[in-house]
């Protein structure tokens, strides 16, 4: 849980304060799941976004989301964005997606059994 607070204060960006930049490097796909979840609680909706091979990835939380009954697709953007290359040389073009979901009327029920069961499962080991 300690990793999902320390996501939330380092991950927003822009002022926007329900926004995850996800990386296919730098967390597990449930790090931003679990994060994803914990957004909506606080805001409602959330806003998944990435660049190039990390769109898969937020694809991916997407449709997990979707797929167990906690959010809905509210608006999906993609665009490019012209980056350099690290070493400072030539402009590339990188694929860029947004992905916005809202909560479902049966999120905070969910959750809320989600939630009851992790603590059956821990008090029984």
């Amino acid at each position: 849980m300690e990793g999902i607070t320390e996501g939330i204060n380092n991950l927003n960006v822009n002022g926007k304060k329900n926004r995850i930049q996800v990386s296919n490097t730098k967390k597990p796909l449930f790090f931003y799941v679990n994060l994803a979840k914990r957004y909506m609680q606080q805001h409602k909706e959330v806003e998944l976004s990435a660049l190039g091979m990390a769109i898969a990835t937020v694809v991916t939380i997407a449709e997990i989301l979707k797929n167990n009954g906690l959010a809905l697709e509210k608006r999906i953007m993609t665009s490019t964005v012209d980056m350099r290359e690290e070493s400072g040389g030539r402009p590339v073009e990188k694929a860029k997606i947004e992905i916005l979901l809202g909560k479902t009327e049966k999120f905070d029920e969910l959750m809320a059994a989600a939630a009851e069961e992790a603590a059956y499962n821990e008090e029984q080991n």
